[in-house]
């Protein structure tokens, strides 16, 4: 069983996308959450997150959850959507430093670490981050099935 978190500010926006996107890959011995490092517990995912996931066919009923330190002992693998997140994550919680990557890191981007955040933005904001982010799944579900090959089959 692997387990991945993603994280964010609220968990209202991008990890919620970013895990009901890895979620309905339904991939076998996988689990996925998100969580934010300033979330409200309980509150919804945005609307223009929800409508985004809808239009492309992904159900997801979201609840934001507060990163505590059960989060990050959960999690084999947590991916952050900026370098700001990683930061903060490090400080409080070193223990986790080997696990923990901006999800454009660990993916091989060497530039820009940080996927943009659109909340309050339009919806076309908000496709946008939904296409960058199905982007940046695909890609770290090839490189987690090159790391364990017997993975997701």
């Amino acid at each position: 069983m692997q387990r991945i978190l993603f994280v964010c500010t609220g968990n209202t926006c991008r990890s919620p996308m970013a895990e009901a996107i890895l979620k309905s890959k339904n991939i076998a011995g996988l689990e996925v959450k998100s969580a934010g490092i300033f979330a409200s517990s309980g509150s919804e995912a945005s609307s223009h997150a929800q409508k985004v996931l809808g239009d492309n066919d992904i159900n997801h009923n979201h609840r934001a959850t507060l990163l505590t330190g059960s989060e990050v002992a959960w999690a084999d693998l947590i991916l952050t959507m900026t370098s700001a997140h990683k930061f903060a994550i490090q400080q409080q919680y070193p223990q986790a430093i080997e696990k923990l990557f901006t999800l454009k890191e660990f993916n091989g981007e060497t530039f820009d670490h940080d996927v943009s955040d659109p909340f309050g933005g339009s919806l076309a904001v908000y496709q946008g981050t939904f296409q960058e982010l199905r982007k940046l799944i695909d890609k770290t579900v090839g490189k987690l099935k090159q790391m364990n090959e017997d993975w997701g089959e």
